[in-house]
């Protein structure tokens, strides 16, 4: 009990002292207990000073102020150097470099003083991290010599071995990586041999960073993974959460943003826990910064506001800063120009504040796109013009052309047709020499515009083109800030603009075929991507050829030089122009060697996923992929047209039909009395036949609109319709000619585009196995049990699982071997955030997310519940949205309802439609007598017409 006494009273005093604001009072409460003070405790109170440094950087802070005057009023020379040198890295760890400085210098002139050689190399050592800040590096250079020759004549060599870490530092600052590279390995060998945790756990940090300079990824990514598992077996929560924030940061740079997502996620939770809210804060502007890249503009304004309150509680204002940019983007995403405008003015100021030289002109640029987006020219023609000057001689070409190319926009927007032409011009001759896709997209695209309305239609034909070579090389996962924002992501106006061209006739061109095929690639691109790539691509590596495996380290390395090279642009201070051209030279390298191993792989016929995804699908191998009896019927809008595409085994034809704004009123009408069902079955069943009537007129004049113009071209037994836009929400098969409905004279199926419709017949898919059958049921749907249990006596090697049984667990492993799926439950569309939708579980609601996890190599899965079809259209006509993921995770068909369904007539559609299925019908017949059927029982159309067909449609192939 008596060695413990002391340090419980220089506890309690050091608590009574630090509560003390008042400068005077200090001093007088320390001096009326200096009989009880010592050198011991201004020890002590370094200690605590360092043990709070990485956690509370101000309280070490204070702390050095507290032992300074506890020093002053002992009047101890050795004292005074040792609390000193505490305030001097407290300084450090708050940003104050010069300050410190001038500390550790005043700290070592009194070691000196009283001859401690110790104390004066380990002073000497921690002034190396501010001097380098500072750019002092000969001085840097000089106090490490110093400290080396201390630290050697001592023979202290864990010192030295820390001392490495601090010289790597400097030669790191001087982007002379492989310098740096070697001091932390000499330094890691020496705090290993000594066991010392905070040395093993900095020289890991410091080495993987180095590595990712060096483009040594995949070893940098171990060197992360090495440090979190050395601190988490050596009881440093801090700093296995910094390695769990450095793992997850990884993998955003490199592209992988679901693995960057759950990794960001979970270290937040552990941040959380153990209060280290600096890094909860980077965890909340990675994933902002990343939600944005998804257009995920609601989820990221939240996440960036979380941060920005993090931060400012920390006072660190260059992150508050990118926190609220963040959300000023997001704002401009959702089209609230006003709060996005009122954000980016007050995180210009805090850059402006934070001495950032890049931030507050890459603002402007932002502000005027916003500008520009709402009309204001004038304003956005200044900020442009401000934003340009800084760019131009910048080391940021892209900024720079993006500068131009607005200029032209509002040039060309304001009738200045000369201007536009030369800003235009001069971002094209720019472009020549960088690695910039999306921004020459953009440019051939302004500057095809402009031919066109000058009426030469020959050079606008030959600028699209390009502008559409470009767009096509960008992969599905496009990074950096120029896409965030709203003129930068329209990606099917040159589709558009190419198809007027191809029908037009211009010059001799009048192909059908041509223009077929870029109304495909304007369709749901990056999700025939995802369904080229397996699921697994990213972990499961095993039976992958060497090609395979080259290709995704290529594309995964080029991942980490894109972003590499954008950070190193945006760097708030030394940007290094020899660096940013070595990391450009990695990037032309391993494009060079990509496109070789694409080569190599075409010659010897790898089945590459990521191969497949960069190419398109033809029209030869669409016709193959259907029946004979089958006419593809698939809508395209340019502009405020709408046109049909007829494609069968031996024909194509491209007519114009109608006008978009005539069917956007008729569907909203439809919808409109669709949702008078809602009411109740009262309502209903007392207004039925008026129901009917006034649903058939609606259906009757999206017919007259969409299917009349072509009827008599539709010789067919089987169609399968391809939407567009808003068409998506149209159900094709209860359109009504006034007599009939379509589904009375065809069977009907849909699909996002051609291609995917093609990719789905492919699939390799299990030809056996069991029917995987899951309800949730409830008070608002009490007839799904009753459902299962009619469908395991229809169904073969039926396995039911129900309630809190139907879990993801269950459809994760089960699903493997079925053959097919029945979800019976509610499906969840958040037309807000449509990525967020999702399928209600017996423990769990899995979303559009959870889905792209999934493996489920099925023939057919259907999802029996409220608005499973529903989608968002997204730019590019990317259907978001349940069917994505399921199509994602490899399933060949899809059974989905367009509108919330009525519980019994869903029950008997499902008995009908399975019953059909197990006579070995083709799923659209079996689909199409299930309705004529229910319809016997069900006369309106919200009751037996909600489900869709999508992909396969027919058994065997085609």
């Amino acid at each position: 009990m008596s060695a413990t006494a002391p340090i419980d009273a220089t506890k309690s005093f050091l608590q009574e002292l630090e509560v003390i604001s008042d400068l005077n009072a200090r001093r007088e409460f320390i001096a009326a207990r200096k009989d009880q003070l010592s050198l011991d405790n201004i020890v002590d109170l370094a200690n605590q000073a360092r043990e709070s440094l990485r956690v509370d950087a101000r309280r070490s802070l204070n702390l050095g102020e507290l032992a300074i005057e506890i020093a002053g009023v002992l009047g101890d020379q050795l004292g005074t150097a040792h609390a000193t040198r505490i305030k001097a890295n407290a300084l450090h760890a708050l940003g104050q470099y010069s300050f410190a400085v001038e500390l550790h210098k005043e700290a070592t002139r009194l070691f000196e003083a009283v001859g401690n050689i110790e104390e004066i190399g380990r002073t000497l050592s921690a002034s190396i991290l501010s001097l380098n800040l500072c750019g002092d590096y000969d001085a840097a250079f000089s106090a490490a010599e110093s400290a080396r020759a201390i630290f050697t004549q001592l023979g202290d060599e864990l010192r030295l071995s820390r001392l490495e870490i601090n010289i790597g530092n400097v030669f790191y600052r001087q982007d002379r990586f492989a310098d740096a590279l070697a001091c932390y390995r000499r330094a890691y060998d020496g705090v290993i041999k000594h066991g010392n945790s905070e040395g093993i756990a900095a020289a890991l940090s410091n080495l993987s960073i180095c590595l990712i300079s060096l483009g040594q990824f995949q070893e940098a990514l171990e060197t992360h993974q090495h440090a979190r598992e050395y601190c988490e077996k050596h009881g440093m929560p801090l700093l296995v959460a910094q390695a769990d924030y450095n793992i997850a940061y990884l993998y955003f740079l490199r592209g992988e943003y679901s693995q960057a997502i759950d990794m960001l996620r979970s270290t937040r939770l552990r941040c959380n826990k153990i209060d280290d809210r600096y890094h909860s804060g980077l965890c909340n502007l990675d994933l902002s910064e990343l939600y944005l890249e998804l257009n995920l503009g609601a989820e990221a304004a939240e996440l960036a506001r979380l941060g920005f309150a993090e931060f400012e509680a920390l006072q660190m204002g260059y992150e508050s800063a990118k926190c609220l940019a963040f959300e000023a983007i997001a704002m401009g995403q959702q089209g609230q120009a006003f709060q996005s405008l009122k954000l980016f003015a007050r995180a210009r100021e805090m850059f402006v504040k934070e001495k950032n030289q890049v931030w507050p002109s890459l603002i402007d640029l932002y502000q005027a796109l916003v500008l520009f987006n709402e009309g204001r020219h004038f304003e956005a023609r200044r900020l442009a013009k401000a934003a340009l000057t800084f760019f131009d001689s910048s080391l940021l070409p892209g900024k720079a052309v993006l500068c131009r190319l607005l200029l032209a926009r509002i040039a060309q927007r304001t009738s200045d047709l000369a201007t536009a032409h030369k800003e235009c011009s001069i971002a094209i001759e720019k472009l020549k020499d960088m690695q910039a896709p999306m921004l020459r997209h953009q440019a051939y695209l302004l500057m095809g515009q402009m031919h066109s309305h000058s009426g030469n239609k020959q050079d606008a034909y030959e600028c699209f083109r390009s502008s559409r070579e470009s767009l096509e090389m960008l992969r599905s996962n496009l990074r950096g800030q120029e896409l965030k924002l709203a003129f930068l992501k329209n990606r099917l106006e040159v589709y558009e603009l190419l198809v007027d061209s191809c029908l037009s006739g211009h010059y001799g061109r009048n192909s059908l075929e041509e223009a077929f095929g870029y109304i495909e690639e304007a369709k749901s691109r990056t999700l025939m991507d995802q369904m080229l790539q397996p699921v697994y691509s990213s972990t499961d590596e095993s039976g992958q050829s060497d090609l395979v495996r080259r290709m995704r380290s290529l594309r995964d390395e080029l991942n980490w030089y894109y972003s590499l090279i954008e950070l190193e642009q945006l760097r708030p201070e030394h940007r290094s122009p020899g660096h940013i051209k070595r990391l450009e030279e990695q990037v032309r390298a391993r494009e060079t060697d990509l496109i070789r191993v694409l080569q190599e792989s075409n010659l010897s016929g790898v089945n590459n996923p990521e191969m497949q995804a960069s190419k398109n699908v033809s029209i030869d191998e669409v016709r193959a992929a259907i029946t004979p009896d089958t006419l593809i019927v698939e809508y395209f809008q340019t502009g405020d047209r709408i046109l049909a595409c007829l494609l069968g085994r031996e024909r194509l034809q491209i007519l114009p039909v109608t006008l978009a704004s005539r069917i956007s009123n008729a569907l909203r009408l439809l919808q409109f009395q669709l949702s008078k069902y809602r009411l109740g079955t009262e309502y209903a069943s007392a207004f039925r036949d008026s129901l009917i009537q006034s649903t058939n007129a609606h259906l009757k004049t999206l017919y007259d609109e969409l299917l009349a113009p072509i009827r008599d071209r539709m010789n067919a037994k089987h169609l399968l319709f391809v939407p567009h836009g808003a068409l998506h929400y149209v159900p094709f098969h209860a359109l009504f000619d006034g007599d009939r409905y379509l589904i009375d004279d065809y069977t009907v199926s849909y699909a996002p585009s051609a291609s995917i419709y093609a990719v789905c017949t492919k699939n390799t898919v299990n030809k056996s196995g069991a029917a995987l059958l899951m309800g949730v049921p409830d008070q608002n749907a009490p007839s799904i049990l009753g459902e299962l249990r009619a469908l395991c006596k229809i169904l073969p090697q039926p396995k039911m699982f129900v309630g809190r049984f139907a879990t993801e667990y269950i459809l994760k492993t089960v699903a493997q071997s079925a053959r097919l799926i029945h979800i019976a439950t509610h499906g969840y569309f958040r037309q807000d955030s449509p990525m967020f939708s999702s399928i209600r579980m017996g423990n769990s609601y899995l979303s559009l997310y959870d889905l792209y996890q999934l493996r489920l190599p099925v023939e057919l899965v259907t999802l029996s519940g409220c608005a499973t079809g529903l989608n968002v259209v997204a730019a590019g006509d990317e259907l978001i949205g349940l069917a994505r993921g399921l199509f994602q995770a490899g399933a060949q068909s899809l059974l989905l309802s367009l509108w919330d369904v009525h519980d019994q007539s869903t029950a008997d559609f499902m008995a009908t439609f399975y019953e059909r299925l197990q006579t070995g019908e083709d799923k659209a017949i079996a689909m199409r007598d299930a309705m004529l059927l229910l319809r016997e029982r069900y006369p309106h159309p919200y009751q037996w017409a909600p489900f869709v067909l999508m992909g396969k449609y027919a058994n065997g192939s085609a």
